[in-house]
């Protein structure tokens, strides 16, 4: 195969490379393959080249990517590589390019103590047209127009969409944009088509070895989703969750063994820092669960119990259990310092086995629905949860109720001595709705407070916060009032 993907194609072998640009990659027929393998016979050097390329390809055996939720992920290799004895170059390809080079790990799982690594260089100077012009300049080029006309001589500039030739004729000044190819000797040196680790290694076992790599990368991280459809008496939720994977590590992990770890991991810090639709996720989130979660250290991991492939530049969504029956229940919030006169409506639920949950489920977005008369499924709210363990409960912000309302005033505040004062507030709740309302009054106090008197009976929630639970009649509304003493 002739590969133009990086805008270098070989034509005419024996005398020269040519650059085209804007070609796809294609198959030579028998006839021209047999007929290039004449040309390489002939040029020694070029052969001794093609044949080191042929002998550096290295099967992938196993391919395992752990993946975390700070844009990181492990990779972890191991291939069958064909190395020299003695002392030699071991070149690695197919890694990502956001690499990071000083977190390599190598060691041959054949004879680990007979296989050492002298030096290690991550080579990433990628072909381009780009770069192989500018390695051509003050060197002989030749250019040929849309026309047919020829143009030859050394290469002094190129930019502003303009090539500048120095020719036995004088200077020459060309448009880029009326040439149809660079006529160049031969690749230039320093140029790889895919980042590379190249190792200076000895080598004292045999030729034949299983070579592990490991390394981390950025350019990759996941999130958890959840889909959730309320009930019409809003007293059960049907839960499913998946997860997204985002590879834009710079390669593909073709059959990959893929591990999510769920939890905050500590990444230091340099010292000196250089859509889908509704309606698929819906019907994704019914797919049978394909994660097996284990503790692991103080973290929770999620393993794919089949091989994936990961390509690059790509979003991958993968279902992470199957719909789970959870009881829930509607909570009105009325909280001024957060919402103003707006009252917050939620959906709560425990996750718990006996609600239906009852495993860790790491943060995410979930999204809420609900039927309507006409059997249709819509959107009535999303929130982010954050790393759960089971046993704790879910609140779940969908948004302000419309026909509930609330008002919060001061009354009176009274000096008792140069530091103690008492305030009374009120807090007025109107609901327009045609059945009875429950609503949560929160309240947030300061310095050394008491309660002096209520209206309500209220439950202490926090060291500065206490809670009303407020039942408003259809079409009516409700005052609560309360004098607190606060000292400091």
């Amino acid at each position: 195969n002739i590969d133009t993907s990086s805008n270098v194609g070989v034509t005419d072998i024996d005398k020269k490379y040519v650059y085209k640009p804007d070609k796809e990659r294609r198959a030579l027929p028998v006839s021209e393959m047999l007929n290039l393998r004449r040309c390489l016979m002939k040029k020694g050097t070029l052969i001794a080249v093609i044949l080191l390329s042929a002998a550096a390809l290295a099967a992938r055996d196993h391919v395992a990517v752990t993946i975390y939720n700070q844009n990181r992920a492990l990779v972890r290799e191991i291939r069958s590589m064909n190395i020299v004895k003695g002392t030699g170059i071991l070149s690695f390809k197919d890694v990502a390019s956001r690499i990071d080079p000083t977190s390599v790990y190598f060691i041959s799982q054949t004879s680990p103590d007979k296989l050492t690594v002298i030096e290690q260089n991550y080579e990433y100077d990628l072909v381009n047209s780009d770069k192989i012009l500018n390695k051509y300049i003050d060197k002989n080029i030749t250019l040929v127009s849309k026309d047919g006309d020829v143009f030859k001589g050394i290469l002094l500039s190129r930019g502003g969409g303009n090539i500048v030739l120095s020719t036995n004729r004088g200077i020459k000044i060309i448009r880029q944009d009326v040439l149809e190819r660079y006529d160049l000797p031969e690749l230039p040196s320093g140029l790889i088509t895919k980042p590379t680790l190249v190792w200076q290694v000895n080598n004292l076992g045999p030729v034949n070895q299983d070579v592990e790599v490991s390394y981390l990368t950025g350019g990759m991280t996941w999130h958890a989703e959840y889909i959730a459809v309320v009930s019409n008496d809003d007293k059960k939720l049907s839960l499913n969750g998946w997860v997204s994977i985002k590879n834009s590590s710079g390669t593909a992990f073709s059959n990959a063994k893929i591990k999510l770890v769920a939890g905050d991991v500590n990444v230091a810090k340099k010292t000196n820092p250089a859509p889908r639709s509704e309606a698929g996720a819906l019907y994704m989130a019914k797919q049978a669960p394909q994660f097996e979660e284990k503790s692991f250290f103080e973290y929770h991991l999620y393993t794919l119990n089949r091989p994936a492939t990961l390509k690059n530049n790509q979003i991958k969504q993968i279902t992470l259990f199957p719909a789970a029956k959870v009881d829930t229940k509607k909570v009105y919030t009325f909280d001024s310092v957060k919402s103003g006169n707006k009252v917050a409506v939620k959906l709560v639920f425990k996750n718990k086995k006996s609600s239906g949950l009852g495993l860790p489920l790491p943060k995410g977005k979930i999204r809420v629905y609900k039927q309507d008369e006409d059997g249709a499924q819509e959107f009535i709210g999303e929130d982010y949860i954050d790393h759960t363990p089971k046993g704790e409960e879910i609140n779940v912000l969908l948004g302000n109720a419309f026909d509930i309302t609330g008002k919060r005033k001061s009354v009176s505040q009274k000096k008792i001595s140069k530091r103690v004062r008492e305030e009374t507030y009120e807090i007025s709740l109107r609901n327009h709705k045609d059945v009875p309302v429950q609503i949560v009054v929160l309240e947030h106090l300061w310095g050394d407070w008491k309660i002096m008197k209520s209206s309500h009976p209220y439950t202490k929630k926090d060291v500065s916060t206490i809670k009303f639970v407020v039942t408003v009649k259809p079409e009516s509304s409700e005052t609560v009032s309360y004098t607190s003493r606060l000292s400091w």
